[in-house]
């Protein structure tokens, strides 16, 4: 019980700071909490009916699976579940599993086609069920797994948004474990004993570049152990006159920088390549 309320103080401080910093959830919203039967969307939810109870804002949650008709997928489980939780659910049946697999030539990654057809109708539902907020359970890890795939596989500095809204203004997204880890998350669902429910599509491909980005991240961390923290601290504290973007910072009007401010930056460039090598990272971390 100690681990469990530990690691649970750890995840609430987190998310409450996640919710805080980008004003997710206010009052009156209708929160729609997108479940897939994993470990992240249980944890995101538990935590978040926790959050309902303490937080100075009147709130409403929904929780919403799309059984997507996967073979052998268990049916009753969420909805059981969700019944002893006391929570209002709604599950919705849609064949994407076919569509996907039809679509995906054999080898091919499935994730672009398959977010791209649940995100459709949990855009859908949303307004018919009239939730100003979708609550999807992306960690900090995700984050950090998505900024990397863009800078290796597509050139661009991008990575989850906390808070995003959609091209017709109709849905806003938001990522209330964005702060937080993993393996805190990981630690936390088995202690609880959520009814996991695997994935039959991205779960069963082996040879993802996400799960190679994933790999990478996990041997830097045996030589950098703070870089989980280092990173997610980085996506926070961003220098556009120091990258090479003229659309966020206008180079043609430099202002003058005196000799001690250059001085200044070059020591820190040398300072940063000496502690590569220590224990503490160089950015404050989120903890």
């Amino acid at each position: 019980m100690f681990v469990e309320s530990k690691t649970k103080t750890k995840l609430l401080r987190q998310m409450g700071a996640c919710v805080k910093d980008f004003s997710m959830i206010e009052e009156g919203d209708r929160v729609m909490v997108c479940l897939s039967g994993g470990k992240d969307s249980y944890t995101m939810l538990d935590l978040l009916l926790d959050v309902r109870e303490r937080a100075p804002v009147r709130f409403d949650l929904l929780a919403f699976n799309l059984d997507q008709k996967q073979p052998n997928f268990p049916a009753d489980v969420l909805p059981d579940y969700l019944a002893s939780r006391g929570v209002p659910f709604r599950i919705v049946e849609r064949d994407t599993y076919s569509v996907v697999k039809r679509l995906v030539p054999e080898g091919k990654t499935y994730c672009s086609v398959c977010s791209r057809l649940r995100r459709g109708v949990i855009y859908q539902i949303a307004v018919e069920e009239g939730c100003t907020k979708i609550a999807l359970g992306h960690h900090s890890d995700d984050i950090a797994a998505t900024f990397l795939l863009n800078l290796f596989y597509v050139g661009t500095l991008k990575a989850m948004p906390p808070v995003l809204r959609s091209d017709d203004g109709r849905n806003t997204v938001i990522r209330p474990l964005a702060y937080c880890k993993e393996s805190d998350i990981a630690e936390y669902a088995a202690r609880k004993k959520f009814p996991i429910i695997p994935c039959d599509l991205c779960g069963s491909q082996q040879n993802l570049k996400r799960a190679r980005i994933k790999r990478l991240v996990s041997e830097l961390e045996k030589e950098i152990p703070h870089v989980r923290s280092s990173m997610l601290t980085a996506f926070g504290n961003a220098v556009p006159s120091h990258l090479l973007d003229p659309r966020l910072y206008d180079f043609k009007r430099l202002a003058p920088v005196s000799s001690s401010e250059i001085e200044r930056e070059l020591d820190e460039v040398f300072g940063h390549a000496e502690r590569a090598s220590d224990d503490e990272p160089a950015l404050v971390s989120i903890s």
